[in-house]
């Protein structure tokens, strides 16, 4: 979580010049002055009954793990067509004393909009582990939601038992994985049809250094923070093969192996050179980021450099926390979008096509408003239904010492940054919208996941964020915007939003994709219902639903503003 100093002071007047006032912004890097903004968010977390805190170690940050934070999920556990909410947790510590181990939490969504806490009953509270990430699939192929848990200690294996509760199957499953586990993917990376699972980690560390840590490294020669990551030693990132339920190591024979011992957060699995087989991502901290290229059968190649997404335009490797992936470009080959360390751009990786991507940060007008702040998890959606893709980026710093020098990287509380996409052959892509985005983004924490998800089924996207020492935000979406689909896809064992699903909208003369995945973000999961906004569209020409096996399912002539439930083998109901 430490950039690397490589001459910044260069960059700082380069971004100054490109955005004039960037030392001036409110916390978060926000613009004093914005054009007016359509969109608005309201935090209605309290409210609607979201109000467990994540516990986030001491005051003052003294060990990384303190300040690393949780992600988060959005996942429909009871298949009543609401989504519900599942939240990790850390622990609270005086000094080495552990003062709470907080528990993790499962928000059931009710027809009123508001969410009961049903953890206890549903038995996922998570044992009493530091948790890091959220990631949910139906590894075991029944028809139900699992969640795998990461977290600094062993991981968790919640198998859906269907009937509201859960079992924690990790240890028989092979995925305990003791460690500082963060960012995973689910996903078939053998083409196997049954799936596999990646999860990275950060350190090697144990919990009597944790809980023994003090603040020994020296800030800008004003302040002691916390130490590393650089002085420490990376952790390795794991594969497990799914056999029949259990999963196995096989890491070195996959070609997987983190030989750097990178520190490794974000990981997002999708088919990148458009070949057919599942591809990996891995963000990671202060490291080259990876790249590995399926090469058939669950075999890999690490090809980030020569891809071109491994490190920015100038060649450096980059403080990496979050991933969000699509076409936010709108020109067909899907994007990365990785968020990075403060006095940094977040950097937006277009893809040319063929698996290779271009540094277009400057171009598109996302570095430069990305400079200041530091970035965790990511999105891209469409959160004013206009048929292009808008970028959120949870922020917050990792120093609350920084609140005593706001003139070197602003305050450790920032708000929330929310991209508008103005649209294709506009210059620059995006513009900075958050003054004007509502009070849900007016609010200062230091946050770290997001996921998006259409919390009231009204058609729009609605956010999950979470905050260090604080109660997450839940920002529901009241933004004016246009016409809409989304898609429930049902696989033939009943799963709704089968993991490596691709949906392919054709409307007005544009194309576009989502695909269904489970680890993205910052250690988060999103609405596995994929959402599409439409403009002034009323009648979609085609809906093209490409199941994990290779078979698809297409309807043509479909209304807009609908849930549209796809089912493997042809069946297409629509719900308005």
């Amino acid at each position: 979580m430490m950039s690397r100093p490589r001459g910044r002071f260069v960059l700082l007047l380069l971004a100054l010049a490109v955005a004039p006032g960037l030392l001036g912004r409110p916390p978060g890097g926000v613009a004093a002055e914005a054009p007016p903004s359509h969109f608005r968010f309201i935090d209605i977390g309290a409210q609607a009954g979201v109000r467990r805190a994540l516990l986030a170690g001491r005051p003052g940050k003294d060990h990384l793990l303190d300040s690393a934070g949780a992600g988060a999920a959005f996942l429909d556990y009871d298949r009543d067509g609401r989504l519900d909410i599942y939240l990790v947790n850390g622990w609270s510590l005086d000094g080495s004393r552990i003062v709470e181990r907080g528990r993790h939490a499962l928000y059931r969504g009710l027809p009123d909009g508001t969410f009961a806490d049903v953890t206890e009953r549903a038995g996922v509270g998570g044992d009493g582990q530091w948790g890091a990430g959220a990631f949910v699939a139906d590894y075991d192929n029944d028809g139900w939601p699992d969640i795998l848990v990461t977290n600094f200690g062993r991981n968790l294996l919640y198998r859906n038992r269907g009937d509201g509760t859960f079992e924690n199957v990790a240890a028989r499953a092979g995925l305990e994985s003791p460690g500082w586990n963060t960012g995973a993917a689910w996903f078939d990376a053998d083409g196997d049809d049954d799936l596999d699972v990646y999860i990275a980690a950060y350190i090697a560390v144990s919990m009597d250094h944790v809980l023994a840590a003090t603040r020994t490294l020296g800030w800008k020669g004003v302040e002691m923070v916390a130490f590393g990551p650089f002085g420490l030693k990376g952790a390795p990132d794991h594969y497990f093969r799914n056999d029949r339920g259990h999963f196995v190591d096989a890491t070195a024979e996959a070609g997987l192996e983190d030989k750097a011992l990178a520190f490794g957060f974000a990981v997002r699995a999708a088919d990148v050179d458009g070949d057919g087989d599942v591809d990996l991502y891995v963000a990671n901290d202060s490291d080259a980021n990876y790249l590995y290229r399926n090469e058939g059968k669950g075999v890999f190649k690490e090809v980030g450099a020569w891809a071109g997404c491994a490190f920015d335009e100038k060649g450096s490797s980059q403080a990496s926390m979050g991933v969000a992936w699509g076409d936010v470009t709108g020109d067909g080959p899907p994007d990365l979008l990785v968020t990075n360390f403060s006095m940094d751009f977040s950097t937006l990786y277009a893809g040319t096509g063929d698996g290779l991507f271009e540094d277009v940060s400057r171009a598109t007008g996302i570095g430069p408003m990305t400079f200041r702040p530091m970035g965790w998890g990511t999105v891209f959606a469409d959160l004013d239904n206009d048929a292009d893709l808008d970028i959120v980026v949870a922020q917050g710093h990792i120093y609350p010492q920084i609140d005593a020098h706001q003139e070197f990287e602003g305050t450790y509380a920032q708000r929330n940054l929310l991209a508008e996409n103005l649209g294709r052959g506009q210059r620059p892509l995006f513009r900075d919208a958050t003054a004007q985005a509502g009070p849900g983004f007016e609010q200062a924490f230091s946050s770290r996941g997001v996921a998006a998800g259409d919390i009231d089924n009204d058609g729009d996207l609605d956010l999950l964020i979470t905050n260090l020492d604080a109660p997450p935000s839940l920002l529901r979406n009241d933004s004016p915007g246009g016409s809409w689909l989304t898609v429930v896809p049902v696989g033939r064992s009943g799963t709704r939003g089968p993991i490596g699903t691709v949906v392919t909208v054709k409307s007005a003369g544009r194309i576009q994709r989502r695909d269904i995945a489970a680890g993205e973000s910052y250690m988060s999961t999103q609405d596995p219902r994929p959402h599409f906004g439409l403009g002034a569209v009323t009648m979609v020409d085609e809906v093209d639903v490409r199941w994990p096996d290779g078979t698809h399912t297409v309807q043509k002539n479909v209304a807009a503003r609908q849930m549209l439930s796809v089912r493997q083998g042809g069946t297409v109901d629509g719900r308005r």
